[in-house]
């Protein structure tokens, strides 16, 4: 029996095989590498998206822990299903809004980014707490990093696949260039190729509550006798709460995750800007989306080794050397020769959401897995929101300074000068965090057994 156990591979447990298919068809999305210019195509404004990605972000976070403690509650399948079923419905709404009434157009996106919100809250924790437990129940816990890397690697696969035809779908040029290929009259505009993404995202969102609908999960008595109880379920985020803060490693863990992940992220969601100031061409940002991804193949292999081989302080040293690396890099803004850094940034962000749902899930007992995940959830994403109010308003001071200095430059130029300065602030800022984070976990671990 042993023998047999030691034989497995965790890749034949069917929760596994559908947890790694779940993350692709959810995470995996066409419409990724034209995200900004899709709601401009639809006729909202630049100040409409923003607000629009701020009520994504708020939604988020008071959804993240309230879902992680349903999930141990109402059972993670439920979670999982609801949570694809709404990403079927943020599609439906953009797939057949009209066109033409700019407020119906607005509401119908500020719905869909609700939707999406709590659709990425619910599926934060719950799919990993039901893939983790399938291996716990078969004697496999130790190979979740080797479970977690191919999944990353699947998904990197998918989004090189997902991000080139995304963007060439979007293109009506592109299109009508193959449908005459095809011998096709047929010529098509650009509000109607617009949602070609959106339909194929649709697809995947379909495929994804197949794949939740298949998952199996062993039902405990508490989630039986509790069932519906709200009660039962802000009773779990507190007991979730007060382990986490009694765990010394469990918390330094979520800080350590929280101070990569908000400085890494936002620097992502500002790489086209970047781009454009290192002299690329448009044209090449899809390219460059594709050629990051190809990284995932590489990184989750290396983390599962680090992982394995290191510990937890050996790989927190690693990750703030290349997030340092990318960071100072980027303040140069080299033409061409500023990618190397951006690519330093994405792998130290793989590394991160890695170890910390390694680490996480390696020391957290399964009645609470999904809250706890939960909690790190809305940790990150509450850093997330800081940080962008404070960079928001960082560029708006240094907007106001450049336009002293040179009052002869015109506004653009103004908005990137402020960027540039804006960026520079970055690794003098992670640089700070990282000594508070050190000095704290000290105090934090110095008498507990577990360190890092």
């Amino acid at each position: 029996m042993e023998n047999k156990t030691a034989q497995l591979s965790p890749f034949t447990i069917r929760n596994i095989q559908l947890f790694i298919a779940f993350r692709v068809f959810f995470n995996a999305r066409f419409y990724y590498p034209v995200f900004t210019i899709l709601f401009l195509d639809f006729g909202l404004t630049i100040e409409q998206f923003a607000l629009l990605n701020t009520v994504w972000a708020i939604t988020i976070v008071c959804a993240e822990v309230p879902s992680g403690a349903l999930a141990d509650i109402l059972g993670r399948k439920n979670l999982i299903v609801a949570t694809s079923c709404f990403m079927v419905l943020e599609m439906l709404l953009l797939a057949f809004v009209p066109l033409g009434n700019g407020t119906l157009i607005f509401w119908a996106f500020f719905l869909n980014r609700i939707l999406s919100g709590l659709a990425e809250a619910m599926a934060s924790g719950a799919d990993e707490a039901i893939a983790y437990d399938s291996l716990v129940e078969h004697g496999l816990q130790k190979d979740w990093p080797k479970v977690l890397s191919l999944q990353m690697r699947v998904r990197s696969i998918a989004s090189i696949m997902t991000m080139t035809l995304g963007a060439l779908i979007y293109d009506p040029s592109a299109v009508n260039t193959v449908l005459s290929w095809c011998g096709s009259k047929l010529i098509l505009d650009q509000q109607t190729t617009m949602r070609f993404p959106i339909y194929f995202t649709l697809i995947l969102a379909i495929l994804a509550t197949i794949s939740a609908m298949k998952m199996v999960e062993e039902q405990s008595q508490e989630v039986t006798t509790s069932r519906y109880k709200l009660g039962a379920a802000f009773r779990k985020v507190l007991a979730a709460g007060h382990w986490i803060w009694q765990t010394p490693f469990a918390l330094v863990v979520i800080l350590a995750g929280m101070f990569f992940d908000h400085i890494l992220r936002m620097i992502v969601t500002m790489t086209s800007q970047y781009f454009r100031l290192i002299h690329l061409p448009e044209a090449s940002f899809g390219i460059i989306g594709s050629a990051v991804a190809l990284l995932g193949l590489v990184t989750p292999k290396i983390a599962e080794y680090m992982a394995d081989n290191n510990s937890p302080g050996k790989n927190l040293s690693i990750v703030f050397v290349i997030s340092m690396l990318g960071l100072f890099g980027m303040t140069g803004f080299y033409p061409y020769w500023g990618l190397i850094p951006v690519a330093l940034i994405f792998v130290a962000l793989t590394f991160v959401s890695f170890f910390t749902s390694h680490y996480l899930n390696k020391i957290t007992a399964s009645s609470q897995r999904a809250t706890v995940l939960s909690f790190k959830g809305l940790a990150f994403n509450l850093a997330y929101g800081f940080i962008g109010f404070v960079f928001a308003s960082t560029i708006a001071a240094l907007k106001q300074q450049e336009t002293a200095l040179h009052p002869q430059f015109p506004t653009e130029q103004i908005a990137d000068l402020a960027f540039i300065d804006g960026i520079g602030y970055f690794p003098w800022y992670g640089l700070i965090c990282f000594i508070l984070l050190l000095f704290y976990s000290w105090l934090r671990l110095r008498k507990s057994k577990e360190s890092l």
